[in-house]
């Protein structure tokens, strides 16, 4: 038996072992999705990173501190900024706005306020949930897939079958409980790896000096933070576009409903605190990893395997065989949230709220299980094909959900004078301007990132409809 097997069957176990602890919390809607709102600080704050990064930190980030050089370190600062403004902004009001009306849903909170007799907000925020979702989580079956494939030597489609049978299975015993217990383990795998691969890289270059000479040989571009980026994109836009990717952290539910599982206020306050130092660390040792790495292994065809070279090239095999494992681990931390976060739109949402059913919580609490398999199935055998195109789907994903809900969000929370419609066509409005952005108009200029735009006409709509219909009365 090899060293990484060895390795991830002890991973394997802890989240097992994390799940059937969990269980208990599990017989009521409010303990399925959101452990019973006592989270302690810790929890919360390494359950937001690892949810809100995933595999796109370790391959996705890395690869591009690889591809651009320096420039990439524009997206550390935009995402501190980003999860910065919303444990500053949402995180504390919506933790009270929650409790004072009951909310187990960001779709809860959305529509406390309102009669909403058309159940409209509900509505809309369930099928762009879903969409997305489904989506995102597809894709993360792949990589998951690709995963098992490369660690251990799997067929593609067996890896993702594996794969997913332990994120749906501690997902399903656990629910949010287990799910935010094992972000922690992952995120400390995070951590741990996003500390030793960039140092090792580094090291191997022979310091940091040596990494720089060896770019500026390469192209001095990658040195130069204000460098014209790849494509001939003028750099203004290159890095508002990088700044602009933490935006969606004001909006995207996955994230917000961590907040919302906090024990107390108290809490909040401590957690963002670990958020933002944990972050720190994540964003810039995934640049470091790719920068140093680009000096270590230039002219490799895929930007984005750099984490996994250097962990093979640098490490003995017990190492790497973890290494390899903090992969797995962040794509995991992504899929089960996402699995949680659409499940509670279908039950919750839609058939509780919206339907009315009067099922009893443990009864419900069981709906949202076996709605969690379905939607995992769903994934696994989308993802089994290998899809592309659902990758060019999935970059609107993020900037999609954070469009959607974030303009909307920070309405509900700080405008008293925010009404019914206001909400529905900022919600509309947000996830429509971001998608059409991508798919039309993105490429025509200068590949300005399709939040900007969201954004703008999310908050315009909001603020602009409800001061319209405010004298009017809201339904």
């Amino acid at each position: 038996m090899s060293t990484t097997v060895v390795v991830l069957i002890v991973y394997l176990g802890v989240l097992a072992a994390l799940a059937i602890w969990s269980r208990k919390e599990t017989h009521t809607l409010e303990g399925y999705y959101l452990a019973g709102k006592k989270l302690p600080f810790w929890v919360v704050a390494f359950s937001t990173n690892a949810t809100g990064e995933s595999g796109w930190l370790l391959l996705g980030l890395s690869g591009m501190g690889y591809a651009v050089g320096m420039q990439a370190y524009w997206v550390v600062v935009g995402e501190i900024l980003g999860i910065g403004a919303s444990w500053w902004i949402i995180a504390r009001r919506l933790k009270r706005f929650g409790d004072e009306t009951d909310a187990i849903t960001i779709t809860d909170v959305l529509a406390a306020k309102f009669e909403d007799k058309w159940n409209l907000i509900r509505g809309i925020a369930v099928a762009i949930i879903l969409v997305m979702v489904t989506a995102y989580v597809t894709a993360q079956m792949v990589a998951t897939g690709k995963a098992f494939s490369s660690f251990l030597g799997m067929e593609y489609a067996t890896g993702v079958i594996v794969g997913s049978i332990f994120i749906i299975g501690y997902t399903f015993v656990g629910g949010y409980k287990a799910v935010s217990y094992t972000d922690v383990v992952q995120g400390v795998l995070m951590l741990l790896g996003l500390i030793a691969v960039p140092a090792a890289a580094i090291v191997a270059s022979g310091g940091w000096g040596e990494v720089q000479s060896n770019l500026v040989l390469q192209d001095p571009a990658l040195v130069d933070m204000f460098a014209v980026s790849d494509g001939g994109k003028p750099v203004l836009i290159a890095i508002v576009s990088f700044l602009a990717i933490g935006l969606p952290f004001l909006g995207v539910p996955q994230l917000l409903i961590r907040f919302m599982s906090a024990r107390d206020d108290t809490e909040i306050k401590k957690a963002r605190v670990v958020s933002l130092s944990v972050l720190l660390i994540f964003t810039f040792g995934a640049v470091t990893a790719g920068v140093a790495g680009r000096a270590l292994f230039p002219g490799l065809e895929d930007a984005e395997t750099i984490f996994p070279v250097i962990s093979s090239n640098l490490f003995p095999p017990i190492i790497a065989g973890m290494l390899l494992v903090v992969v797995l681990s962040a794509i995991m931390s992504t899929v089960d949230s996402l699995l949680l976060l659409s499940s509670s739109a279908v039950v919750r949402d839609a058939y509780q709220k919206m339907i009315g059913s009067d099922k009893s919580e443990e009864t419900l609490s069981n709906y949202g299980k076996i709605v969690t398999v379905i939607i995992g199935a769903i994934a696994v055998v989308l993802g089994i094909q290998e899809p592309r195109v659902i990758f060019d789907f999935v970059l609107a994903s993020w900037s999609g959900l954070g469009s959607a809900f974030g303009p909307v969000m920070v309405g509900i929370l700080y405008y008293k004078r925010i009404t019914w419609a206001g909400v529905v066509a900022g919600m509309l409005g947000g996830f429509v301007a971001s998608v059409v952005w991508l798919s039309f108009f993105k490429a025509d200029y200068h590949g300005l990132y399709e939040a900007i735009p969201g954004f703008a006409v999310g908050f315009l709509l909001t603020y602009g409809i409800s001061w319209l219909t405010s004298n009017k009365g809201s339904q």
